[in-house]
């Protein structure tokens, strides 16, 4: 099949918020990306995120949250007022397989699922170094099956992810595809982190654009999920496995970013595959922008979201 890149990808120059996103992107590189180097401590890392995820409200308007164990994995349910009980997004966040912030999770999907009548289950899988590859992607399919055994129709399922966690959304659909399990309605993956050979140009090119990450620590935090001899088996880096079959695809990607090829790269694949695919290429916005509701574009990416999901299911009926 001839690939036209053209017929899938969007290019978004926000007409809103410009100014709001140099100055954020100024303030990550002062804050995050100076800071990172060849030596990564983990404690150190987890000790950020934990400030971070301190920033964000831990009641949410309207949303009841509530702990619960899916086939030995833990994970928490996201119910807005007045949403479906049916419907249900499966999300598995980012945070380089080596860290979580729940509080900061729960408040961008909450505002995914509010307009969808839908709940969330926010899985808090066990994270690297202690946890390494496979165990992350195990428990992602172990929840999976969780909901099927639920009574949750696949088809009322939509999967997303960010960054490490688009990683796994992309392993946990071809492992489903694999075997002959039933895949979800559809996927969203913000900014999925799918090449751990770092063979995008991007991985080079925008290095010194991107500015969050720098390639000091893109080299060092794939080692604390999976070894060096793995970085290319597909269920380690998605982008090599097969894409055939699988459902519907939407990407979210800066431009900048040093993982903008993982997203093109994959996207072209899934294309050339027969699979639907969205590539949404956001002019100079970091690293999983959408996390930062006060941003006009993180807003406006939440629509697309929601216009995708109602797209590819009955949800809006």
């Amino acid at each position: 099949m001839t690939t036209n890149a053209q017929a899938f990808t969007h290019v978004i120059h926000p007409t809103r918020g410009r100014w709001a996103s140099e100055l954020l992107n100024l303030l990550l590189r002062l804050s995050v990306k100076s800071r990172h180097g060849w030596h990564i401590d983990i404690p150190k890392l987890r000790e950020k995120f934990r400030q971070l995820n301190r920033q964000a409200p831990r009641a949410l308007a309207d949303v009841q949250r509530e702990s619960v164990d899916c086939n030995g994995v833990a994970a928490q349910w996201l119910s807005p007022k007045g949403c479906r009980q049916e419907r249900v997004l499966l999300y598995i966040h980012g945070g380089a397989f080596v860290a979580y912030t729940p509080d900061v999770y729960a408040a961008m999907v909450a505002s995914w699922c509010q307009p969808l009548k839908a709940r969330a289950l926010m899985l808090d899988y066990c994270l690297a170094p202690e946890h390494p590859y496979p165990t992350a992607l195990n428990e992602c399919l172990a929840a999976y099956q969780w909901l099927l055994d639920q009574g949750i129709k696949a088809k009322d399922i939509v999967i997303a992810g960010d960054s490490a966690g688009g990683n796994l959304v992309m392993a946990t659909l071809q492992h489903l595809k694999a075997s002959n399990q039933p895949l979800p309605s559809c996927a969203v993956l913000l900014s999925p982190f799918l090449d751990f050979t770092l063979s995008g140009a991007s991985a080079l090119g925008n290095a010194p654009h991107d500015p969050i990450f720098n390639l000091a620590f893109a080299v060092g935090i794939r080692g604390f999920y999976a070894p060096a001899e793995a970085y290319s088996q597909p269920s380690v880096s998605p982008l090599f496995g097969d894409f055939s079959g699988l459902p519907p695809l939407l990407f979210q990607v800066g431009s900048t970013e040093m993982l903008l090829d993982d997203s093109v790269r994959a996207a072209a694949l899934a294309d050339a595959a027969g699979v639907p695919v969205q590539l949404e290429i956001w002019q100079r916005l970091p690293h999983v922008f959408q996390m930062i509701a006060a941003l006009p574009q993180a807003r406006a990416a939440a629509q697309r979201i929601q216009r995708f999901v109602n797209d590819h299911t009955d949800w809006d009926g």
